[in-house]
């Protein structure tokens, strides 16, 4: 008996759209609506945070406000910034380090298709040409716990990372506008109005709370490239998953931005956290026209 193939309507009103029909027939859907179908929601940018108060400072600064359902605690929002309209996504992470920072990259990489990710928050600042309170921005990390141990004593490994040259040209053009190191005054939740700096240059990164101004980690990392200026505990993480990531949707680049909370010293402490996060989170906010990358990825 001959298979059937075909469409029969008995007189109703009926739609067919995206479909085909007869043997051997197929259906192309663009790759563009098919991202939208599988992901849904799109966002320009997808920030990564640590620390409650990095998220807070982030989400208060941005205007971002909590998505409701779902089990995965997104932030969104769209930013106005010298007439152009960023759309953000933003996750905070459920622990400290490198392999949690991973793991929210993929979250933002599926449930948004940012073309860019940011890594928002504190770090510690190593250089003497850096000062408290000063922010970060950078598309450039050393990772610093490759190692190896010998008899002799460690030996570090240090793998560099940069970011695509379309993210080193955003930075460069934001800083061409605001100047180097450029100046920035922000007043805080409290009222407190503060002038600070932001910089670029490389971080180093590892899953060490580094407490000792003369640690081994920071002798190294000096040696390794002496305009290293700050240190964190997730941008490894961050080039990591960048580099690694497989299948579409793909990120098409990232950028780290660290507002410097103490100076890795045994003075190390959490009194300059929040402003510190919020130094970096409105320093975020005046970078992200420059962030807009195209989101085709087709």
């Amino acid at each position: 008996m001959q298979g059937n193939s075909g469409i029969i309507n008995y007189g109703e009103s009926m739609e067919v759209s995206q479909s085909a029909v007869g043997h051997g027939a197929t259906v192309n859907v663009p790759a563009d609506r098919e991202r939208k179908a599988q992901h849904g929601k799109r966002a320009d940018v997808g920030v990564i945070t640590v620390l409650g108060k990095e998220a807070r400072a982030v989400y208060e600064v941005l205007g971002l406000r909590r998505v409701q359902g779902g089990d995965l605690p997104f932030y969104e929002g769209t930013v106005n910034v010298r007439d152009t309209v960023t759309r953000v996504a933003a996750i905070r992470t459920l622990s400290q380090g490198q392999r949690s920072t991973v793991v929210a990259f993929d979250h933002l990489r599926r449930h948004y298709n940012p073309a860019v990710v940011v890594l928002v928050g504190i770090g510690g600042g190593i250089h003497a040409g850096i000062e408290i309170g000063d922010v970060v921005v950078t598309p450039r990390v050393v990772y610093y716990d490759l190692r190896k141990e010998t008899p002799a004593g460690q030996q570090r490994r240090g793998e560099e990372r940069e970011a695509p040259a379309a993210i080193s040209h955003a930075v460069n053009s934001f800083f061409i506008d605001y100047d180097e190191p450029a100046g920035f005054q922000a007043t805080d939740g409290n009222g407190i109005t503060r002038e600070y700096r932001a910089l670029t240059g490389p971080i180093g990164s590892g899953e060490a709370v580094i407490a000792d101004a003369e640690s081994k980690i920071i002798r190294y990392l000096k040696a390794f490239n002496d305009k290293i200026l700050a240190v964190d505990m997730e941008a490894g993480g961050l080039t990591q998953a960048f580099y690694e990531q497989d299948g579409s949707p793909a990120v098409r680049g990232w950028l780290v931005v660290r507002g410097i909370s103490d100076d890795a010293s045994s003075a190390k402490d959490d009194d300059y956290h929040d402003i510190a996060a919020w130094h970096a989170a409105t320093v975020l906010r005046s970078l992200l026209p420059y962030l807009h990358l195209s989101t085709d990825k087709a």
